[in-house]
Formats: structure tokens, sequence, C-alpha cells
């Protein structure tokens, strides 16, 4: 029952958190869990998540620091926990400002919102001020989940869920390292406000690093003429670079067609960028002037022997594993010995070497037996 005594109202507020705090874990983990489930295997799988019950004394602080004084004032009766609505409260870490918005609404659709607080907004609309981006939610299960056995201890609960950036979430925590906020001067709150801008900044290039990283991925893909001599899928495509057909077949080699490429000797590999990003790095090093068109080239004619090697090696029991990156070294290293030898250790390409001069002498012995198989046949 609501009143104006703050006495009882904090006992009976300490008696419901002690009461129910087994039950605010047990909501914690399940909210997790769900915002997690909606997340896993989308655009968004690579947002962190991670949760934590307000103390209980911080929530009674918090109530006298921001709700006491009014409503005593205008003598509205009140209950503590009824505006502490952050007492379960959930943080959502993803990587790019443009991000938030689209998880918020991917959220939305799950749960029943009580209120938005957009911080975003709040920032942008106010002149000189500095603080945290980000966007909260108020949440409470919707109520077909509520119905459900597993759910239903936790219906009663509400949960704030803080959607943010990396670099939005770093400044929150140094921004509430900030002490006396309100009354620093002049010149040290525009110092404040040039770290915030600087912060701003970062999540606006990290963003477009990633979509002109992603344009450079979409520009390799297209990149196609029918004759260029490195087109992936022509048989005729050149024998190295010795006849320039269009300009633009000459195109160095880079991460971004190595990708295209690569994707098509090994469509069901994936990719790593940081590796492809290395392992381009590595190819360019050993051969500086390399083509995308002379790469393409080096697979196609050697990529049917590795994989005869590869079913050596594998039955052979000479390894465990022999994946893509393995499989372009020993194409680069057959079709070019000189520079791409380091590509493979001492004891790989001795190996190799020794199959390949195996699988020549067996070549030379069945193409020798073949005349005398047709003398046989005429008599």
């Amino acid at each position: 029952m609501s009143s104006l005594d703050f006495e009882a109202e904090k006992a009976a507020f300490r008696t419901y958190y002690d009461h129910n705090a087994a039950l605010f874990d047990g909501a914690k983990a399940s909210f997790l869990t769900l915002i997690r489930s909606l997340l896993a295997g989308g655009d968004y799988a690579s947002a962190v998540t991670s949760g934590r019950i307000k103390d209980r004394e911080e929530s009674i602080k918090k109530f006298v620091r921001k709700y006491q004084g009014d409503l005593e004032k205008n003598s509205t009766p009140y209950d503590i926990k009824s505006h502490i609505t952050d007492l379960i409260g959930l943080r959502l870490v993803c990587l790019y400002e443009d991000e938030i918005e689209p998880i918020g609404a991917l959220v939305r659709k799950q749960f029943d919102v009580l209120e938005v607080t957009d911080k975003i907004a709040q920032i942008e609309g106010t002149e000189n001020a500095f603080g945290y981006k980000g966007l909260h939610l108020d949440l409470k299960l919707g109520a077909l989940r509520a119905e459900m056995p597993e759910y239903a201890p936790f219906a009663p609960f509400r949960f704030e869920l803080q959607i943010r950036t990396i670099i939005q979430d770093s400044w929150s925590a140094l921004d509430h390292k900030i002490k006396y906020k309100k009354s620093i001067p002049a010149g040290l709150r525009r110092r404040i406000n040039t770290l915030a801008a600087l912060f701003e900044l970062a999540d606006r290039e990290f963003r477009q690093v990633r979509d002109a990283t992603q344009a450079e991925i979409e520009k390799a893909r297209v990149e196609d003429n029918a004759t260029d001599a490195e087109h992936i899928d022509g048989a005729s495509a050149g024998k190295g670079d010795s006849t320039k057909v269009e300009p633009g077949q000459f195109a160095s080699l880079n991460a971004f067609r190595f990708l295209r490429i690569a994707n098509h000797f090994f469509p069901d590999f994936e990719f790593e960028p940081q590796k492809v990003d290395g392992f381009t790095a590595e190819i360019i090093e050993r051969e500086p002037e390399i083509s995308r068109s002379k790469f393409n080239f080096y697979l196609r004619e050697n990529i049917s022997l590795v994989r005869r090697y590869k079913v050596h090696f594998l039955r052979g029991g000479l390894g465990e594993q022999f994946n893509a990156f393995t499989e372009m070294r020993h194409c680069l290293y057959a079709a070019n010995p000189d520079p791409f030898s380091s590509m493979l250790t001492n004891t790989a390409r001795e190996t190799f070497d020794n199959w390949r001069q195996g699988e020549a002498t067996h070549a030379e012995e069945i193409q020798n037996t073949k005349p005398a198989v047709r003398r046989t046949q005429k008599r």
C-alpha cells in the first residue's frame, strides 16, 4: 500500500527485494536468453549482452535522489519499487550506431514496451550537452510468453534494456567517472564536449569504414568482363598475363579480389576477413606484381593436382586437415616454385614433391605400356 511514510516504504522495499532476490536472478537469466536467441545467427549475432540486478540500497538511494522530493512535495503516496524501473538491467552492445534502431525494433516485437528513452535524440537535441548516446527500453514479457510455465514466474517483472555501440559504451564508462559535471568550469566543459565529439566521430568513422569495405567487396564481385583474362568460369581464361585484352585485365591482387576468386574455388569454406587479409599479404610479398588473373590461373591450373594430393595426404594419415588455405599454398608452389616455396614448410614441400614425382613416374609407366597393349590387340 502506497504512503508518504518513507521509513515504512523503505522497509517494505527491502522486504520485497530480499523475498524476490532469487526470482530477480532467474528473470535476468531468462530475459538474457530471450534477447540472445533473437540475435543469434542474424545480422547482429556479434552483439554482446550482459545483465545485472541493481543493489538494494543503491535502489533506495536512486529513489531518494530522483523521485522522493517531488512526490512528497505534491503529497503523492508512493511505493519505492514502482519507481525503480531498472532493478533488472540488461545491456546490449553492438558494433555500429546504425544497428541500434533495427535491434530495438526487433526487440519491440517480442516484448511489451512500457517506455522508450532515446538518448541519441536527447543529446543531439540539446546544445552544449555531453554524455553517452544509446537507446533505453523499459520492457515486460508479452502476454503469450508470460503464460508459458517457464516464464510465468517472471511475468510481473519489468526490465530495462540499454542498447549501445562499443564506442558509446566506452564513453558511458568514462562519463560516469567525471565528477561534479554540473559544477565544472566552462573551459573544462568545452574539453569534455570535445571528447564526446571525438567519440561520436569514432562511431561514425567505424561505420564508414565498414561501408567502404563492403563497397570494395561488391566492386570486386561485379568486376567481370567476358574478355577478361582472369574470368573465373571461362575455359579460355588467359595463360597468365602475357596478352592484355581489356583495360583492367591486369588488376592487381588484393583481399577483395582474392576473396571473389577463392569463393569460386571453395564455395563451402568460410573465409575469415583477418585470415584473408594476412594470406593475401603473404602472396603479394612473394610476388609483388601478381594480378588477380594470374592468381586465378595459378589455382585453376593446379587445383585438380592438389586435390588428388589432398586425398593421398588424408588417407595416408599424413595429417589431420588440409583446408582451403593449404590447398592454395600448394597450388601456388606448384605453379611458381621459386617465390612460393616458403609458403610451405620444408616437410610439406618435400612430401608434396615426392608424391608428384611418384605420380609422374606412374603416368610415364602407363604411357609406355600403351603401345604394347595395342600390338597385342592387333595380333
